[in-house]
């Protein structure tokens, strides 16, 4: 609870930010045309100031702000799962009209007020009033120019979209990462007992609830393969407060704390196992039809060996040393040595440790 609050107003800032930039800009735009513009036939008065009419700008972007903030942080924690995307869309878009209708018609009795102007307001004046059509146009662009950054923010990690805009993954960079290959337990054998459908909605459905945490645990998404998550951290967000460690032991919390959904839907309740490992890795642009970011490097792959040496050892959490060293461990976990392991493929040995919570 405590930090979809903190994710609540974290997004209402950044909406609060955007959309006040985005209405003053809009304003200035209309306010150096004015000389080309009527409003019932009486020309702006002269004798106002841009910066007066900005204020006009940061009280639409607040007001749009806020709604926007609610909406879409109601709509993402409730009604994803629940809804189709077209009926989210459809919701959103009458719901952002009427918003825009009742707000425009305040901030034109607002500006009458202030600036002698009679801006029409009457009942209905929207449906025909191009100045009302236009600001929604720009209100559905600035939108998405908002969930663009939102998705790739999402997708690749804060502040990497800016990086790929301006083509600083054109050429591999080395950066140092933390990984976490995360695995489903007894996925053949799920398989086969649900069919391919049942066991496609049962990942979703487990995947659902690690996209919940994944922020809260500053994580990202690096790739899903199958019934399987690749997640990374930069190594500070990792380190901190053992984020890397955190996010495991939540998502089992939440699988848990569904187990009777999971029992009622499936017959049985998820559990995954997972490998966490870290090192220097290099991050480049790979493809020209399917552009994405792809990590290069023995991390990966050794990261992914750690994690199929769960089985071996009925564990659940497994850690390479090299992570283990410069991790500060909670009280609320405990490491233990489990073997001086040659992984799959490789030469050198590597010990691993399991990693469990104290309770």
């Amino acid at each position: 609870m405590k930090y979809a609050i903190k994710q609540f107003f974290r997004l209402l800032f950044y909406s609060t930010l955007f959309w006040s930039f985005a209405f003053c800009f809009f304003i200035l735009i209309r306010y150096y045309g004015r000389h080309q513009e009527q409003v019932n036939r009486i020309q702006l008065s002269t004798a106002i100031s841009v910066s007066e009419y900005l204020w006009f700008g940061v009280i639409l972007g607040v007001m749009v702000a806020l709604v926007f903030t609610i909406i879409e942080f109601l709509f993402d924690k409730f009604l994803s799962k629940a809804l189709h995307l077209g009926f989210i869309i459809l919701f959103k878009s009458i719901i952002y009209l009427l918003f825009l209708i009742f707000s425009l018609t305040f901030i034109a009795f607002l500006a009458e007020d202030y600036i002698n102007v009679d801006f029409p307001n009457q009942r209905g004046w929207w449906i025909t009033n191009r100045i009302f059509w236009l600001v929604t146009a720009y209100f559905i662009i600035c939108s998405l120019i908002f969930s663009f950054f939102q998705l790739a923010n999402d997708k690749f990690g804060k502040g990497v979209i800016v990086n790929m805009l301006f083509g600083n993954y054109r050429k591999p960079r080395e950066v140092y990462r933390i990984f976490m290959f995360l695995d489903l337990k007894s996925s053949t054998t799920h398989a086969e007992k649900l069919g391919n459908i049942k066991y496609s909605n049962l990942i979703q459905d487990c995947f659902f609830y690690l996209n919940r945490i994944v922020k809260k645990h500053n994580a990202e998404i690096y790739q899903y393969v199958g019934d399987e998550a690749v997640l990374s951290w930069k190594l500070t967000k990792g380190m901190n407060r053992a984020d890397c460690i955190n996010l495991f032991f939540d998502f089992e919390k939440n699988l848990r704390r569904h187990s009777k959904y999971y029992s009622k839907k499936y017959d049985l309740v998820p559990e995954f196992k997972a490998g966490i490992h870290a090192g220097e890795i290099v991050i480049a642009e790979v493809g020209t039809v399917k552009k994405d970011l792809a990590y290069h490097g023995d991390v990966i792959n050794t990261t992914a060996r750690i994690q199929q040496q769960c089985n071996d050892y009925n564990e659940s959490l497994l850690m390479s040393e090299e992570l283990l060293d410069i991790l500060e461990f909670t009280r609320f976990y405990k490491s233990e040595l489990i073997d001086n392991v040659i992984l799959k493929g490789k030469i050198k040995e590597y010990k691993i440790y399991a990693v469990r919570k104290t309770y």
